[in-house]
């Protein structure tokens, strides 16, 4: 990612930027309910509103964590020795209202868009633990997570701290501090609460399709922002970064589609989505180093071994239950790596392993990729370990197999018996209907 400031800016140049990373900012917001249809589409029927308020839930909550502290530790100066951000500069946002002549955007609004992607990353982490888990205890996780884990995470690679200024590892939007990190929280909350009632046993397919369709089409809007907005600037980053994303998410459905078709003899719509996600993940980080040729090599990458991935769940029996570690663990390995072997010169300032540069940049990468994946695991899985045991997180087991949007929320998705009013009747020899 740029420098938070770049300095002598035109009013023009200023106002372009300011304008773009407004938009940006927008599509992040956007991902948010895009991810909430993707999700809920996902899981069977009597979940489907408690899965989206988890996401939106963990909206609100992270937003408001972010202001108040998760900005400063993520991106306040230095404290701890690469490790973690001032938690009391930006406090509340203060002293950072007043406009910079010299910028080419006000900083609230970089803090704003950075939030948004703590929202995304928490907001994932929700797909792993879906049908099973306390909506109160979600959401002080959510607050929690994004202190503890998240904004340590976002300073190491992108507020200065010791992968990006000591390492040299590159992440233009998010591969560690997003993926990886949401990835690695998901596969520790699927261990420590455990298996769903019924895994392995019950059939548990997406209950509407239609909703992961257009979820999946939110998101791949969404991550134009996600990732072009990372520029910062209206300029030509932007615009090789916006081609790179859309080719990876092409080239990720089809590799998808590719393997399931070799695998099951069909290409699904489920796959379609899964494959577009996974293509999307992977060029997160890279999408800043690589050219379209190597954009759409990564998508390809991506889609195959993310497609085989999700399966590893029931070899080793832990239920993630909606591949958020198949494809967002998986598939953010996968780009962070690769960086390491098709970064190229013509894009960035480092050449990979496949254009002469050499094994030094991946050995980076795999440094950065398994540094985040490790801190993840670890801390997700003592603060939910905590959370289970004091406040508890997991619903009672009669309560899931009733289904949590009715336990927890008195609503239910789909109201498919009409319950109120008066049967008609016709009355006698008129052939009239009358009330």
């Amino acid at each position: 990612m740029p420098d938070l400031l770049p300095l002598a800016a035109t009013p023009a140049t200023a106002a372009g930027d300011t304008a773009w990373l407004l938009a940006a900012a927008a599509l992040v917001l956007l991902m948010a309910p895009g991810l909430a249809f993707f999700y809920g589409g996902m899981v069977r029927s009597k979940s489907v509103l408690n899965m989206m308020m988890m996401v939106f839930g963990a909206l609100a909550v992270v937003m408001v964590v972010w202001v108040l502290a998760g900005y400063s530790l993520a991106f306040g100066d230095d404290i701890g020795g690469g490790l973690l951000g001032d938690p009391t500069q930006y406090l509340g946002f203060r002293d950072m209202l007043a406009p910079d002549p010299d910028a080419d955007y006000p900083i609230t609004l970089f803090a704003a868009f950075q939030g948004l992607f703590a929202v995304i990353t928490v907001g994932l982490i929700a797909g792993a633990i879906a049908d099973r888990t306390r909506f109160g205890t979600w959401l002080l996780f959510a607050g929690l997570w994004t202190l503890l884990v998240y904004a340590p995470v976002a300073h190491w690679i992108f507020g200065g701290g010791w992968m990006q200024e000591r390492l040299g590892a590159l992440d233009f939007a998010g591969g560690t501090a997003v993926e990886i990190n949401s990835g690695a929280a998901g596969l520790a909350a699927a261990l420590v609460l455990g298996r769903r009632v019924g895994f392995g046993r019950d059939p548990m397919k997406p209950h509407n399709l239609t909703l992961v369709m257009v979820g999946a089409g939110l998101l791949w809007f969404g991550w134009f922002g996600f990732n072009a907005g990372s520029a910062l600037a209206a300029d030509n980053t932007a615009a090789i970064v916006f081609v790179n994303t859309l080719l990876a998410g092409c080239t990720g459905l089809l590799a998808w589609l590719g393997v399931e078709r070799f695998r099951d003899g069909h290409a699904t719509s489920f796959g379609a989505a899964s494959g577009v996600v996974a293509g999307l993940v992977a060029i997160t980080p890279s999408c800043g180093a690589v050219t379209p040729i190597g954009a759409m090599l990564v998508g390809v990458a991506a889609g195959a071994i993310c497609a085989l991935a999700v399966g590893l769940k029931y070899t080793f029996r832990y239920d993630d239950s909606l591949d958020v570690v198949g494809v967002h663990l998986v598939g953010g390995l996968v780009g962070t790596i690769l960086i390491g072997l098709l970064a190229s010169t013509s894009v960035t300032g480092v050449d990979g392993l496949f254009y002469g540069g050499g094994t030094g940049q991946l050995g980076r990468q795999l440094v950065a990729a398994g540094a985040t994946l490790v801190f993840s695991f670890v801390m997700t899985a003592l603060l939910l370990w905590v959370l289970e045991r004091t406040v508890g997180f997991r619903v009672d087991p009669d309560h899931e197999v009733a289904g949590v949007d009715l336990v927890i929320h008195a609503e239910t998705a789909y109201d498919l018996h009409a319950t109120g009013g008066a049967r008609p009747h016709f009355g006698p020899g008129t052939g009239t209907l009358h009330p």
